[in-house]
Formats: C-alpha cells, sequence, structure tokens
C-alpha cells in the first residue's frame, strides 16, 4: 500500500492595530452599530480618493521584520477585481506582484524536532465588509450588509508549503498570533474575525517531490477548528486516491458541527481577479533609515527571550515557552526573580496559582493585583519556611483579594510554621497514641498508612508544622 504524506501551507489574514482603517480616516474599532464606521472612501464612492494609513505600513514592517523577511524599497497596491456584496467598489485594494516583503522563515520546534517553515510574502491589504444572514426578521429573504469592517487594514502572511501535519499547522498558527500580540500589530481576537486562516493542502506518495493536487480550505478562525479540518481533509484525500479517484482542485469550507470539509467551488468556478496597479494609490515608498529605526523600537522576540530564560535561569524550556506566552507574562517573571525568588519556583507560582487567579478574575499579569515584589516575598517566606506551601496557598488567595503583603497576612492569623522539634514531637506522640491500628499497619508493613499518620500530624498542628520535620520525626516514632 502506498503511503502518502500531507504538504501544508498557510495564508494568514491579520488585522492590524490602528485606530483608523487603512486609506480612510474611519474608525477601525469593532462592535459599533452596523454601518456607523463609514465614508465615501471605504464606500468606494466615485471621486472619493484612498490615502495610505502610515501606521499600518509601519505595523506590516514590524511583522515582516519578526519574520525574518526582506522589506523591499518599493512596493504596489493593485486592484483584486470581483464582485460580493460586501465589496462595494467592486474590488479589493491589494498587493500582488511587487508586495511589501517577501522571503522570510520561522523555525518550528514539535515534540524535539525542528522545523524550518519558509514565509513566501508579506503584503498589506484592506479587509471587506460583512454580510448578515440572520438576526432580522427578513433574514429568510434578504441579505444585510455591514460595511464597518470594509477599508479595515490587514497583513496577509503566505507560507512555503512546509508543513507536513495537522498539528504542525495548528503549532505554527498558535505560535504566529503569539508573535503578532507580542508586537503589538494584531490583538489575536479570532473570534472577531481579527485573525483569520486559509489552508492549502494535498498529499503525495512519501518521498516524492512533487505536489499533488490541493484543496483549500477557508475561514478557519481558531486553532482546533485548522487542525481538525486538516486532518479530515489530510484523510479524505488519501482514501480518494487509495480507491482509485483522483483529487480535484477546489476550495472547501470547514463544517464544524458536522466534522468535515464540504466543496464551496471548483477550480472551473474560481475567480479571475484580473489584478493590475491601483491607479489611485502611488507606490510605497519605504526608505532603509525607516526600516532601521522601526527595527530598533522592537521588543526582544519570544524565541530569543525563551532561549534566555533556559540559559539565564535554568528554567526547563516548557516553562520558558509558558512565561513567554505574551510580554506582560515575561516581564512579570523577570521582576519577580530581581524581587529576589528563585526562578525555578517564580515560575511554579506564576503558571500555578497565579494563573489560575488571574484567569478567573478575568485579568492577565499587566493588569494582576498581586505585583511582582509581592510574590516575591510570598515565596521568600516559604523558602526560609517560615510558612508551609499549603499554607502558602491560602496567603497568596487573601494577598490577591486584598493587596495585603504576605509578611503582614501571616502576622496577623498567626501561620507562623511549627519547626520546634518537641513541639512536633509532642504532636506525633499523641497521633501514635490515638491511631494505634495505623501504627501497628505500618509495622506490618502496610507503608501507605505512613501519609495517612503525616495528615493526622498536619491536622493536629492547623497545618502549621514544617512537613519535612513531621516526616523525619514520624519515620524516627515508628522505627521498631
Amino acid at each position: 500500500m502506498i503511503e502518502y504524506e500531507p504538504v501544508i501551507g498557510l495564508e494568514i489574514h491579520a488585522q492590524l492595530l490602528t485606530a483608523t482603517k487603512i486609506f480612510c480616516g474611519c474608525s477601525a474599532a469593532f462592535g459599533a452599530e452596523p454601518n456607523t464606521h463609514i465614508c465615501p472612501v471605504c464606500l468606494g464612492l466615485p471621486g472619493a480618493l484612498p490615502v495610505l494609513n502610515r501606521a499600518a505600513v509601519d505595523h506590516a514592517i514590524r511583522a515582516a521584520l519578526a519574520l525574518g523577511c526582506t522589506i523591499h524599497d518599493r512596493s504596489i497596491f493593485a486592484r483584486k477585481n470581483y464582485f460580493y456584496p460586501d465589496l462595494p467598489k467592486g474590488y479589493q485594494i491589494s498587493q500582488y506582484e511587487l508586495p511589501l516583503a517577501t522571503r522570510g522563515a520561522v523555525e518550528l520546534t514539535r515534540d524535539g524536532q525542528t522545523r524550518r517553515v519558509g514565509i513566501t510574502r508579506v503584503h498589506l491589504e484592506e479587509d471587506a465588509g460583512k454580510s448578515l444572514h440572520e438576526g432580522f426578521v427578513d433574514s429568510d429573504r434578504k441579505t444585510y450588509v455591514d460595511y464597518n469592517r470594509s477599508g479595515v487594514p490587514l497583513i496577509e502572511i503566505v507560507t512555503e508549503p512546509d508543513l507536513r501535519s495537522a498539528a504542525d499547522a495548528a503549532e505554527f498558527f498558535t505560535r504566529l498570533r503569539a508573535l503578532l500580540v507580542w508586537l503589538g500589530v494584531n490583538d489575536g481576537n479570532m473570534e472577531e474575525g481579527s485573525l483569520r486562516c486559509d489552508a492549502n493542502v494535498s498529499v503525495r506518495p512519501a518521498g516524492a517531490s512533487a505536489l499533488g493536487t490541493k484543496a483549500e480550505v477557508k475561514n478557519l478562525n481558531s486553532f482546533r477548528f485548522l487542525e481538525q479540518a486538516l486532518a479530515y481533509e489530510i484523510d479524505r484525500q488519501i482514501a480518494e486516491l487509495r480507491d482509485g479517484g483522483r483529487i480535484v482542485q477546489e476550495t472547501r469550507l470547514w463544517d464544524s458541527a458536522a466534522g468535515r470539509t464540504i466543496s464551496m467551488r471548483s477550480k472551473e468556478e474560481a475567480h479571475d481577479y484580473r489584478y493590475f496597479p491601483d491607479p489611485d494609490l502611488p507606490a510605497v515608498a519605504v526608505d532603509a533609515a525607516r526600516v532601521r529605526r522601526i527595527q530598533s523600537a522592537m521588543p526582544e522576540l519570544p524565541d530569543a527571550r525563551r532561549r534566555r530564560f533556559v540559559a539565564a535561569f535554568g528554567l526547563p524550556e516548557y516553562d520558558a515557552s509558558q512565561l513567554t506566552q505574551s510580554p506582560a507574562v515575561a516581564e512579570y517573571f523577570e521582576r519577580t526573580v530581581a524581587a529576589g525568588a528563585p526562578p525555578k519556583q517564580a515560575a511554579n507560582w506564576m503558571m500555578g496559582e497565579l494563573a489560575r487567579a488571574l484567569k478567573d478574575a478575568g485579568a492577565d499579569a499587566g493588569s494582576s493585583p498581586l505585583g511582582p515584589a509581592q510574590l516575591a516575598g510570598l515565596i521568600a517566606l516559604v523558602e526560609k519556611g517560615t510558612i508551609s506551601g499549603s499554607i502558602a496557598k491560602g496567603v497568596f488567595e487573601t494577598m490577591f483579594a486584598t493587596g495585603r503583603s504576605a509578611d503582614d497576612i501571616v502576622a496577623a492569623e498567626g501561620l507562623t510554621q511549627i519547626s520546634d522539634e518537641s513541639q512536633i514531637a509532642a504532636l506525633v506522640a499523641d497521633v501514635l497514641a490515638t491511631h494505634a491500628d495505623a501504627v501497628a499497619q505500618y509495622r506490618a508493613g502496610k507503608t501507605t498508612t505512613f501519609g495517612f499518620l503525616v495528615g493526622q500530624v498536619m491536622k493536629a498542628a492547623g497545618g502549621k508544622a514544617n512537613p519535612k520535620r513531621v516526616n523525619d520525626l514520624l519515620k524516627r516514632a515508628l522505627e521498631p
């Protein structure tokens, strides 16, 4: 039986975080009443001339540099001609033959394997409006159109066909989203449509160099849907070939409810976009000084910061990856360590208690009511043995809710850990006398009762006994 391998390339549309649209002064904010953020330019009315948003170009350059692309000193806007109700001009302003940037790459590491994913191009374009098919009394007969999104600035990021599994594609999309959010050029909100993905997928005999016939799966707006759609499509194409059929080049849609892709249009029905240079827009000129200025203002990128966290702080790769999901989290970690917390303990608290508390509060590290120095103070009390780890979790909850310091809470509530051997030995003796059956079972070889006895000592101490000393003294007392 012939073994097949998938070949996947992605086209990712990312809305740029600018206050206004790409060719006019209308607001680019999401969520306004339909058709309130519009003007003659974004409606394509006769005589309305577009003027390029400089901030959109700077954001696009910033993203392209982070992807390792070459920024071209001259790029051209073109008209992409097709008819659709949400495209008021009858064409979309995009870039085609001369894009803003080309030839980049991203290193993708999964399961210990590193793969280079090439970036073919990064180009600027405007978004279309949005057709509304439901929510109106006559939605069964009419489609409504909201043009608020028309003209919102986008970049399209096109990869080489370098991905070899659905999981790799989802991981790449995840990494790209994190990078764009890290740079401050995209908000990463896929539910609002500010980040969307199309996937081109084909299969070929394993080891072959020629590409198979591809299908394009459109408008995937979550990592899970991307992975599920590609996994289904790969299986569908392999099954078709093994049954003696052939793959038709077509555009397909993912039906998440049915768990399958469905055909949207075949190659014969595909659009001829008839690109030509937009006569109303001059070439985009980007000089070297502008690129250097943007480059100099770039933050340390996530991969570089992750590597530094491993090298400088001795963190495992997993911890470093989790702590570089956003600039706010990475900054919080570094400030916690700078305040005196051991790196590994700081990472554990941030990935555990702090992450849970922030999620429950609907907050993030940048708006945490518990500051890095406060967390470092709590960790210091645990490290010094002043409080136990279990007590520390309760102290943390109070700190997060009230903003009080760990020292204040421990002193006010009398939570200082009992470390005096004579006190703990007395507690141990009482527990052994009370639970003679468990003692006998332990001495008869049922060592699982040891945990029960430890729990009873800790309970008697109100959770404040030093766990290590409890274990040591209990073992000593249980010896014949």
